[in-house]
């Protein structure tokens, strides 16, 4: 998986992959250029093999500001309707991709998260954030709706309907003490620690069996839109195929030889 890309952070290590977006000293704002090679590396993650799990990560204290009001609003304000649909295909386009590129993604949030940044933590598996952090899908108070990018299908799953209405409504901060109450962060964790907990996470996940995470990420998206029936035997068959891979055999043998499994993620 390639790590030299222009308009984001992004290192890989003992496979799992970090990124960040990389203006700091303007709480890291999201550009035309950052969106598209965030979709696009989000996709080529999907046939990564040396990838087995995704920390978003903030930088300078930020995750992020959302969309850049000079760079991306403003230019907007000018557009024509076929040319903003083309936007903000794009900009669900990312959020497809963080869903289809099966690898868990643990984003960990201090500070400002906001707009689309707001989005992409939504976006991902796992949400480990800071007692500062300040989360906010602040849509409507730029004269736009709140179902921007899948929000209005995600976050009342994530929060439920009614307080997933107040943030997309009001749009107003979500303090992190609420967010842990309501089930959108996993875990709350003092700045010094922040990295560490999503690095402790990524790392238990990435020595789990990758294809299986696979299987189990595919399936959390795809149900969402089937029947109870239609999802029993979707499981069914995930199931089926994880059980002719080869780390399900490494797990039983380890178990009989009362040893830790050893997945390769076959």
């Amino acid at each position: 998986m390639r790590s030299d890309v222009q308009h984001f952070n992004c290192s890989i290590e003992d496979g799992i992959a970090t990124v960040s977006l990389d203006r700091p000293e303007r709480k890291n704002p999201l550009s035309f250029d950052s969106y598209s090679e965030l979709r696009d590396w989000f996709r080529d993650l999907h046939y990564a093999d040396d990838v087995r799990a995704v920390i978003f990560a903030p930088n300078g204290g930020n995750f992020s500001s959302g969309g850049d009001v000079h760079e991306i609003i403003g230019p907007l304000t000018e557009m024509n309707m076929k040319e903003l649909l083309t936007f903000t295909r794009m900009t669900g386009d990312l959020v497809k991709a963080m869903l289809n590129c099966g690898k868990p993604i643990i984003a960990a949030i201090d500070g400002v998260c906001a707009g689309a940044g707001a989005i992409i933590a939504m976006a991902s598996d796992l949400r480990v954030a800071t007692p500062e952090a300040k989360t906010a899908f602040l849509f409507n108070r730029v004269g736009l709706a709140g179902c921007d990018m899948g929000a209005c299908a995600i976050l009342p799953r994530l929060i439920g309907q009614g307080r997933a209405a107040e943030l997309l409504y009001l749009g107003r901060s979500m303090s992190a003490e609420e967010g842990l109450a309501w089930g959108f962060f996993n875990r709350v964790t003092p700045a010094d620690y922040l990295m560490a907990e999503a690095q402790d996470i990524a790392g238990r996940i990435a020595s789990g069996p990758a294809f299986a995470n696979m299987m189990t990420k595919t399936m959390l998206a795809q149900e969402w839109s089937m029947s109870l029936d239609q999802a029993i035997e979707a499981e069914a068959q995930a199931q089926a195929i994880c059980m002719q891979g080869q780390d399900f055999k490494r797990a039983y043998d380890a178990f009989v030889a009362r040893e830790k499994p050893v997945f390769e993620g076959d």
